[in-house]
């Protein structure tokens, strides 16, 4: 038995990590010499309702897909969607069914939490935003976290080893654990520590509120460090912070009154889109976790829309291949893809995979951008 209750990435590329009915679907398939060309739609809501969310998650799905006799059109990463496919796949179906778990999962998972991270990004547009969930989930998709949340435009991340995968670098500093090993009252010891053990090139940022007052911590901070101290961090447990914004506008100004108004002020702990809102005037930079890593999926199905080039599809469901559109006015639109789209409209669903090669590149900064301008374009997070 495996040490850690984890699929691999073998079971996901070989279709074993599948639901037991595709298992099951396939055998009765292939017993019935029965492969029909079909066109899937992968589809959250079938038509617009205003509730946009971002699409994430298509790097793996075209890595899942590539090497299949199937073609795929997708969304790209970091457009917002509202209704209607964000991924067709057309092809023989026991080319991709067993694939369907791990597609969905891919999709659902990373544009959950995508859709989460931009809501945090949108409330505080110009402050520093690091993504600090990876320890709500299982180790093995922190990477997908940390990924999501740099789609959705945070400026950076905190867990190392999904900065191996995604070629960045973690940041962070200190937790309460290396304050409290120092002992109660020698938080200046552990200050000085960090900053001779650590390399220079990582910011020397100060957590301050361990035992005492924040604004008695950050002061002793400054005077430990001295010109090295470039922000101080202020963590307190909502159940002891009080009014969190007059603690940090008053860090704020016994900063200034000392000349130090060149030093930042973090934030972290329990935050939200609400919470950075009525912050954001105050504190310069804040750390999100549990609002990106726990959110919800996205509850997106796969179902089949064509058969042998006839339309079909399961009761409840819209039949025919589709198109959905950016309209020029930011709304979205759906349509089928054998009829002219609205005017102006820009056709969103583009190729991904063609003759089994992924024809696409990711780039997870133009993805971040697209992410950024697209909420723009569509008010995504506007403020009340």
């Amino acid at each position: 038995m495996p040490p850690f209750d984890i699929v691999g990435p073998d079971a996901i590329r070989d279709g074993t990590a599948t639901d037991a009915y595709f298992s099951r679907t396939e055998t009765t398939l292939r017993h019935a010499d029965r492969n029909p060309t079909v066109v899937a739609e992968v589809t959250a809501d079938q038509f617009p309702d205003g509730d946009f969310e971002l699409l994430a998650g298509v790097k793996d799905a075209a890595a899942l897909l590539a090497e299949t006799s199937v073609d795929v059109d997708a969304m790209r990463e970091g457009q917002l969607f509202d209704g209607g496919p964000v991924l067709r796949i057309e092809g023989p179906y026991l080319e991709f069914a067993r694939f369907e778990t791990s597609l969905l999962g891919f999709l659902s998972h990373a544009s959950g939490m995508a859709t989460a991270a931009l809501e945090a990004r949108r409330a505080a547009p110009d402050s520093a935003v690091l993504s600090f969930g990876a320890r709500h989930v299982h180790p093995s998709i922190a990477a997908t976290v940390e990924r999501s949340a740099l789609l959705a435009g945070f400026d950076g991340f905190s867990h190392v080893a999904a900065g191996e995968v995604l070629g960045r670098e973690a940041a962070g500093t200190m937790p309460h654990a290396l304050l409290i090993c120092f002992g109660r009252g020698k938080q200046e010891l552990a200050w000085r520590a960090f900053d001779e053990a650590v390399d220079p090139s990582v910011s020397r940022v100060a957590l301050c509120d361990t035992y005492s007052d924040e604004v008695d911590e950050v002061l002793r901070a400054v005077e430990t460090l001295g010109d090295d101290l470039d922000s101080v961090r202020i963590d307190t447990t909502g159940s002891r912070r009080g009014d969190l914004k007059h603690i940090v506008r008053e860090v704020q100004w016994e900063l200034d009154a000392r000349g130090h108004d060149d030093i930042d002020v973090f934030v972290s702990g329990g935050l939200g889109p609400a919470e950075l809102r009525h912050l954001r005037d105050v504190a310069d930079g804040f750390g999100v976790g549990g609002h990106v890593s726990n959110a919800d999926p996205v509850d997106f199905a796969l179902d089949i829309v064509e058969v042998d080039g006839e339309p079909a599809a399961k009761r409840g469901k819209l039949s025919g291949t589709k198109q959905a559109y950016r309209t020029p006015d930011g709304e979205h639109h759906v349509g089928l893809a054998s009829r002219e789209g609205p005017e102006g409209g820009d056709p969103l669903l583009e190729p991904l995979i063609r003759d089994g090669e992924v024809v696409r590149e990711f780039d997870l900064d133009a993805a971040a951008r697209r992410a950024l301008a697209d909420a723009e374009a569509v008010g995504f997070g506007s403020d009340a």
